[in-house]
């Protein structure tokens, strides 16, 4: 029964161990989001990337810290039970006047699912539901820096309020030319406004805190004029002498969509108040999910706590089975979905074909370093999950017998549910090489460049994907190819790639078998052909725009420039928006 009365003084000790466990991660996470701007400022890109890839274990190793602490100084997993409701209620007051409560929520959980035995994990342990509304926080403090700033330019004072937009960010450095670039803004907004109605209400909405990543610092609002609401982003760009400009305009949902892509790394952004960022960024952009949202601004254990939630309430409200993805079935991975839901569910099976000499640590250690690595818009984000219930009654037989054959190490029973013990969930995209059979040839061309182009930008940021079977690439309703499938990902200057040698003799010419000595880590370029350009109408676009992706010394170019220390360029938009390209 639920306590009616806080008897327990552990209680209240507990609880405020706790939120002093998630206050002190949230000043570590804020303080590498904020110093972002001066490692921008510096054009410290390696910097900047070491921080995008550090800041993503912070969480977990806050987590252990509490746990050890709790369990110093409360020994924590032996406090029964009705001391965990306590704590948990004076947790909830301590959080009335949080500004983070949703994320200390989480991280009570995180805490808590380490310390107690998971048949507690219901409503009376752990926030299965949010406890405290995160609506109209703000800070208020005297010099606090608000949420979003409002500007209400008139027509004759429009310029004006453009350069104060940027200006106000206080960049330290010089722009090459603002004026030059404050005039290509408002050629590109009259471009995506037209011959508007200037409403008395005309307004710009701008997020008070630059976004960064890689080499990149993004303004980011929207302009209201009456009823309508036009969300733009700017990026901001450093040239070779330390200046600053603004690369291009973006507008629209779909542009914003694309900046905050699953397929690229979080942001770092300096927020006080994260839910008031997220509600203000979902009305950019309303159909993505408010998961994504805190995933793309580095709070990713935020994101998987609610993409949980969202999860749930889908099951409770729908009655399709889960069942086998389409596709053709993986060697490593069992993968499966249920169609009414945009994402994929991942199991490392307990048994590979011999072709696949690899281990469940070494897969789980390709997609950390995904997780960690710069995916450039082309590589899907991974949500890992362990201990997942699944009502059984809703796995299709197919598939429960596919489970129990490959994956029954990661398989329990817990009354009418299935639990798999780890897996990792992914956005659903449309197999590239079915997308390919169904393809219209404008559409098949378009493919066949992205995916070329997707493979260059995984060269670029340092990565060799392995398998290149265009089953391991997917479509997104964008467009987009991108790469998911990550048990043979190396890094770039791990492999060798060599040219295969000359036959010295009729019968190496002729032998069906490999006849010269091959290394671990060997690559032939020149060998995909025959596995990626059967179909004749896929090799001509191919070898008219990638040919070079067949010979070695592309690779090896790539090699010796990031050996050299060399930063590739990221544009999360097309370049043909780049004002320096018109």
């Amino acid at each position: 029964m639920f306590p009616t009365q806080l008897t327990d003084t552990r209680a209240f000790d507990i609880a405020q161990a706790l939120l002093g466990g998630f206050d002190h991660h949230y000043r570590l996470f804020r303080a590498t989001s904020a110093e972002a701007k001066l490692r921008f400022e510096r054009g410290d890109w390696a910097g900047q990337q070491r921080a995008q890839a550090q800041r993503i274990e912070f969480y977990d190793t806050r987590v252990a810290e509490c746990v050890a602490l709790l369990e110093a100084r409360f020994a924590a997993s032996s406090l029964p039970m009705p001391v965990w409701q306590q704590v948990k209620l004076h947790y909830i007051g301590l959080l009335t006047n949080h500004r983070q409560p949703e994320l200390a929520e989480t991280f009570f959980n995180s805490v808590c699912t380490r310390i107690l035995h998971h048949g507690y994990f219901h409503n009376d342990f752990i926030f299965v539901r949010p406890a405290l509304s995160t609506e109209y926080i703000e800070n208020d403090e005297p010099g606090a820096r608000p949420t979003y700033r409002a500007y209400y330019p008139t027509p004759t004072t429009l310029r004006e309020t453009v350069s104060r937009v940027i200006t106000n960010f206080q960049l330290r450095g010089e722009f090459v030319d603002l004026p030059r670039d404050v005039d290509r803004v408002l050629a590109a907004v009259q471009r995506q406004l037209g011959d508007i109605r200037w409403r008395a209400n005309f307004q710009f909405q701008v997020l008070s805190s630059l976004f960064f990543r890689n080499k990149g610092a993004y303004v980011v609002g929207k302009i209201i004029n009456g009823f309508t609401e036009t969300p733009f982003a700017l990026p901001i760009l450093r040239d070779s002498q330390g200046r600053f400009f603004i690369d291009a305009a973006l507008f629209g949902e779909d542009d914003l969509a694309v900046l905050f892509s699953f397929a690229r790394a979080y942001f770092l952004v300096d927020m006080e108040v994260p839910s008031a960022f997220v509600q203000f960024l979902r009305s950019l952009m309303p159909r993505k999910p408010r998961s994504e949202i805190y995933s793309a601004l580095g709070l990713q254990k935020q994101g998987k706590a609610l993409f949980y939630r969202d999860f749930l309430t889908h099951l409770r409200h729908s009655s399709d089975a889960l069942r086998m993805a389409p596709g053709i079935e993986g060697m490593v991975m069992l993968v499966f979905d249920l169609p009414s839901y945009p994402f994929v569910f991942k199991v490392i099976k307990d048994f590979y074909p011999p072709a696949k000499d690899t281990t469940r640590e070494l897969v789980q250690r390709k997609y950390l370093l995904v997780k960690a690595h710069d995916r450039v818009g082309r590589m899907a984000d991974t949500l890992e999950y362990t201990r997942v219930a699944f009502p059984r009654r809703r796995f299709s037989e197919p598939l429960l017998r596919a489970l129990r054959h490959f994956c029954a190490s990661q398989l329990e029973e817990d009354g009418d549910d299935l639990v798999i013990r780890h897996c990792y969930i992914e956005r659903r995209l449309v197999p590239l090489n079915l997308y390919l059979q169904e393809a219209t040839p404008e559409q098949r061309e378009r493919a066949v460049i992205e995916y070329g182009n997707a493979i260059k930008d995984l060269v670029a940021a340092n990565i060799f994907p392995g398998d290149m079977l265009w089953k391991n690439f997917g479509v997104t309703r964008h467009g987009k190819v991108v790469f998911y499938d990550y048990d043979e990902i190396e890094y770039l200057t791990d492999c060798h790639f060599r040219r295969v040698p000359t036959p010295r003799t009729e019968e190496e010419e002729m032998s069906g078998e490999v006849w010269y000595p091959v290394g671990p880590r060997d690559v032939f370029p020149e060998t995909f052909a025959p596995f990626l350009l059967g179909d004749p109408r896929v090799r001509e676009v191919f070898m008219r725009h990638h040919a070079d992706l067949l010979d070695a010394d592309f690779w090896a170019g790539h090699q010796q420039r990031i050996r050299a220390g060399h930063v590739h360029d990221v544009f999360p938009y097309d370049p043909a928006r780049r004002f320096g390209a018109s």
